[in-house]
């Protein structure tokens, strides 16, 4: 799709496409939950959630309670597990009919006293088990004091997550946190004397250990086209393409500079163009100073000196092109989000989920 100004296009082909061979891995009767968060990785939540809800997800996942209400407000009407709510959170979860993840023993007291409040008996909620990720969860010693509180209102699962599914050389550190989640569930259901539906496996998950799917898996970045495994290129199609335009052209001499702070000085005469897209846009700094490469006219051109926060400029010396000519920072075809974010040493999640909401958003079918 031909731009005129920074746009991000979505493409919903690509998103039921990586859905369907996620799903490919795993049975038909175990349910799949989609992960939403951060505006689903750069793209627009809203669009991807209606879209995703059409196609038959179980589940969508976000990170935090706003997001969630933001959705209920737009129509979604699937289950929405919110994976970070805070002690405030509670009245709006309930209202909204979000489910939340209880990871603490505080944000357990603070949900059940809501509950208490607004007279409700029961409530679906999960529960978070810290198996050696160790951000956010229970622990396996906290299984006795957890049982006794939570016997009168079961979670309707439990789950974990994973830290490396995707480094095949961290096989034993991924096989020792599925036992430890294996061995907590299974202490746990004796202590309840009940038995817990669990979710466990993302998108490298489901690709390298689906023997371990349980009742539910999540994925998020392997919908959006990323099996962070160059084995799955063929099979992942990246949702979203970020382009621009070059706004203006420059020639310099030898000895001149470029941008602030003199970041860039020609050793020869070059030719220079300015894009209209910088730090506040998502591609930071650190993609500056001959790092980040963008295509033009299917050739590489390097981005020279600072990127300022609403611009940024590029080499175009040995390339035909002109003002109003296409610039491809990644797309599904020819430039992935993968190649572009590694020549600043840094992944695809934090480039994609970067991109500003200032951006226009087109979504093609």
């Amino acid at each position: 799709m031909p731009v005129k100004e920074t746009t991000v296009e979505i493409k919903l082909k690509n998103l039921k496409t990586n859905l369907e061979y996620l799903k490919s891995k795993i049975t038909s009767k175990t349910k799949f939950m989609a992960v939403v968060k951060a505006f689903s990785y750069g793209s627009d939540s809203r669009v991807v959630s209606q879209e995703l809800e059409r196609l038959g997800v179980d589940y969508l996942a976000v990170a935090y309670t706003q997001e969630g209400i933001d959705l209920r407000k737009f129509g979604i009407k699937i289950p929405i597990l919110v994976l970070h709510p805070q002690e405030k959170d509670f009245d709006n979860i309930i209202e909204n009919q979000l489910e939340p993840s209880i990871y603490s023993f505080r944000i357990l007291s603070f949900f059940f006293k809501t509950l208490k409040i607004k007279n409700k008996k029961s409530y679906p909620y999960h529960i978070k088990f810290n198996t050696g990720l160790n951000r956010l969860g229970f622990l396996k010693k906290d299984i006795h004091k957890l049982s006794e509180l939570i016997k009168p209102n079961l979670p309707k699962y439990i789950f974990s997550h994973l830290g490396a599914s995707e480094d095949l050389d961290e096989k034993e550190y991924t096989k020792k946190q599925i036992e430890e989640f294996i061995s907590i569930d299974r202490d746990l259901e004796i202590k309840l004397k009940a038995s817990l539906k669990k979710h466990l496996l993302n998108t490298s998950g489901i690709l390298n250990y689906s023997n371990y799917q349980f009742e539910m898996v999540r994925s998020g970045i392997g919908l959006y086209g990323f099996g962070n495994d160059v084995k799955f290129e063929s099979s992942l199609k990246p949702v979203l393409s970020l382009k621009t335009i070059i706004s203006q052209v420059h020639e310099i001499k030898a000895g001149e500079s470029v941008g602030y702070n003199k970041g860039f000085t020609a050793k020869t005469d070059s030719v220079i163009a300015t894009l209209p897209i910088g730090h506040a846009d998502g591609i930071g700094r650190q993609y500056g100073n001959g790092k980040g490469e963008v295509l033009i006219e299917d050739k590489i051109a390097k981005i020279v000196g600072n990127v300022c926060m609403d611009m940024l400029m590029v080499d175009i010396t040995d390339i035909k092109c002109k003002e109003g000519d296409e610039v491809i920072f990644f797309d599904d075809k020819s430039y992935s989000a993968e190649e572009f974010s590694k020549k600043a040493n840094t992944i695809s999640y934090e480039l994609i989920s970067s991109i500003s909401r200032r951006i226009k958003r087109v979504v093609s079918k």
